[in-house]
């Protein structure tokens, strides 16, 4: 697969709308051929998972535990990739309804069979009635969202009173951590918020802040390891798409993510609020 360098340029510096859109539809696809599942997240891996389809199932499954949607009626599943999330979670729940929002519209059409509502609509300008949802989840998507305190805010709108928001997201520990980065700096092709800033946008538009889980050491590490463990098998499927250097660039960016999230410079939070 070729990629425009000019888009490689714009998603890692000027990463708006339009470049995550270049990014997902360059690169989505590295995650699927190292998987075969429509997932598109890191995975959580609390010790039974043996593959990467298993950890991010499970992510999911943790996901539908903090947001509690065995008891919700509408959810907005914001940044919702495939779909794959929204499908299990309807699988699990039957009755309830849930909409995928995407800025991205080649994975809405690309959206496994979930009968959910595919929305084509930006995370800052949510498509809804105010008070229309009782649950809004946005898993692995909200560090593209920018900037987020918008997105937080029209959270606020859309729930009803008592509704719950739940963010699964990476974020740094502290501010400005370029050079600690190392080559995350260049790959990480995403806003690299702060927690702190994280949890002053949720209280600062009117939400408690109910639960934050820190699993970082249960996705960055054993991640890697596991492309590590896997990587020849793994480098054979990307590279029947993808060039070499792509691959190496992966490699490298995978041990720096393993070390940083070791030292504490990077982490990974399950945040519930209402």
């Amino acid at each position: 697969m070729l990629i425009n360098p000019l888009h490689v340029i714009l998603w890692t510096f000027r990463r708006n709308e339009h470049d995550v859109i270049n990014l997902y539809d360059s690169l989505s696809p590295v995650m699927q051929l190292a998987t075969g599942g429509d997932m598109l997240n890191f995975g959580y891996w609390n010790g039974n998972a043996s593959d990467l389809v298993e950890a991010q199932d499970n992510l999911c499954l943790l996901v539908d535990d903090i947001a509690e949607l065995g008891s919700a009626k509408r959810l907005v599943d914001v940044g919702s990739g495939l779909s794959a999330p929204a499908a299990r979670w309807k699988s699990a729940h039957s009755p309830l309804e849930i909409s995928c929002v995407n800025i991205n519209f080649q994975q809405l059409l690309s959206a496994k069979q979930t009968n959910a509502s595919l929305l084509n609509s930006t995370s800052t300008a949510l498509p809804f009635l105010d008070k229309s949802a009782d649950r809004i989840v946005a898993l692995e998507s909200a560090q593209h969202f920018k900037p987020l305190d918008k997105f937080i805010k029209e959270s606020r709108r859309v729930l009803e009173p008592g509704g719950l928001l739940v963010i699964a997201m990476p974020v740094v520990t502290a501010a400005h951590p370029f050079f600690k980065l190392g080559i995350l700096s260049w790959t990480w092709s995403s806003e690299h918020y702060e927690l702190k800033y994280v949890e002053s946008s949720i209280a600062k538009n009117g939400f408690k802040l109910k639960h934050i889980r820190h699993v970082g050491h249960q996705v960055y590490e054993p991640l890697t390891d596991y492309y590590v463990f896997h990587r020849r098998a793994l480098r054979e499927n990307i590279l029947k798409r993808y060039p070499a250097f792509l691959e190496s660039v992966l490699y490298n960016s995978l041990l720096k993510m393993r070390d940083v999230s070791r030292k504490g410079i990077i982490d990974y939070i399950i945040i519930k609020a209402s």
